[in-house]
């Protein structure tokens, strides 16, 4: 009110708390937004904007509903009459988690608070709302780095686990193996023996020996041991790689094959760990060729200058777009089995030597190729630890 040409101090008061209102609404961090008593939005905040898509001009005089899942949407108009006509709270003053929906149709959480006003118009319902997707998210990735935990932690229970067994299946192995042999020695002196039961022992004997090398071969991976350069003959080494990862498959027929170009040179590099590489590529390829009606892992070797090239393909399904970016990271695979490092330590294993890992692109539907390269000369030690290195990169692509 005007009197002699000056506001009414009351009126100055109220103009200047409207003022601040009006700032507050509009600079909080969470949604605000105000209905009345039949739904219809009187107020919407420029968090709100943000949050759903939506200018305040949308949506003033509509349905609070067009913010609302389909299900909520048809339900809430019932919340509203109940409460109005029995007072029974549902949310009012309670506040709880529910889903919100996007101008763009996309469903996600918030967390609604509910207040009331009596207003000389009627009832209003202020509601602040607050965007719960990041938090999902960070829990989510919580909730996954704990089982990767927890899967580690067996994994080095496993790990342990697998030398002891290891060094005790060694020794009544040897024994077997040494027991066949003196057989052997004095069946193949006694010449009245059917050559067929000599055959037989003589098989015996080979298979024994096969099974102490297999013996061998998983307590150099279990074990730790610095990385030794050696010289590898890259035709023994693909040999024992391809046996190594068809252990465990069940299949009556191989079906992973080599294909080596001529006069491959010596490489020199860790034997453990360069096998470690290929047979995690080659049983990852197993498994991904599982579903194939004709199954098809060639591991594939030649020389590229100063360089050796082991590439690993298969005909399954390949690498989707959406995990080629993270393919390589730390606890990021894709497969249901497993921990997610395997590919990581892959690649750091490679990069130590001087090397690369990489997947290579390949045709829609038409497998995947993993390229291995290793200089055929030992270059200078990395001074990272294999840890480090992966970590590193881990790291550095978040």
């Amino acid at each position: 009110m005007i009197r002699d040409g000056v506001l009414d101090h009351d009126d100055e008061l109220a103009k200047e708390t409207e003022a601040r209102l009006a700032s507050v609404f509009d600079t909080a961090a969470d949604g605000i937004v105000v209905i009345n008593d039949r739904g219809q939005v009187l107020a919407f905040n420029k968090a709100c904007e943000r949050l759903f898509g939506y200018e305040a001009a949308d949506l003033l005089g509509r349905d609070v509903s067009r913010i609302m899942p389909e299900g909520y949407a048809r339900e809430h108009p019932g919340y509203l009459r109940n409460y109005l006509d029995t007072g029974e709270r549902k949310i009012i003053g309670i506040g709880r988690e529910v889903q919100a929906r996007h101008k763009d149709g996309t469903v996600f959480p918030i967390e609604l608070s509910v207040g009331e006003a009596a207003t000389p118009c009627g009832r209003q319902f202020i509601g602040i709302l607050r965007d719960l997707r990041s938090r999902k998210q960070i829990e989510d990735r919580l909730a996954k780095t704990q089982a990767q935990l927890l899967h580690m932690t067996r994994i080095s229970a496993l790990d342990e686990m697998g030398a002891a067994i290891a060094h005790e299946l060694n020794q009544p192995l040897t024994a077997v193996l040494l027991y066949m042999q003196s057989v052997s020695r004095k069946a193949n002196a006694d010449k009245s023996l059917d050559p067929v039961i000599l055959d037989v022992i003589g098989k015996a004997v080979k298979e024994a020996e096969r099974a102490g090398e297999i013996i061998q071969r998983m307590r150099h991976l279990v074990e730790k041991k610095a990385p030794q350069r050696e010289s590898i003959d890259v035709g023994d080494l693909v040999k024992t790689c391809l046996e190594m990862a068809e252990l465990g498959s069940g299949e009556t027929r191989s079906f992973l094959t080599a294909d080596l170009a001529h006069d491959l040179p010596v490489l020199q590099a860790d034997p453990v760990q360069i096998r470690q590489i290929l047979i995690n590529l080659l049983r990852n390829a197993r498994e991904a060729v599982a579903a194939q009606a004709d199954k098809q892992v060639i591991l594939s070797v030649c020389r590229n200058g100063g360089w050796l090239e082991f590439r690993v393909r298969d005909n399954g399904p390949g690498v989707p777009d959406a995990v080629r970016e993270r393919l390589f990271r730390a606890f990021s695979g894709a497969k249901h089995k497993g921990v997610g490092l395997g590919l990581a330590i892959s690649r750091s294993i490679a990069q130590n030597h001087g090397g690369d890992l990489r997947l290579e692109p390949t045709s829609q539907g038409g497998g995947a190729s993993f390229l291995l390269t290793l200089p055929i000369d030992a270059p200078e030690d990395d001074p990272n630890t294999l840890a480090e290195t992966v970590l590193a990169e881990d790291e550095g692509k978040d």
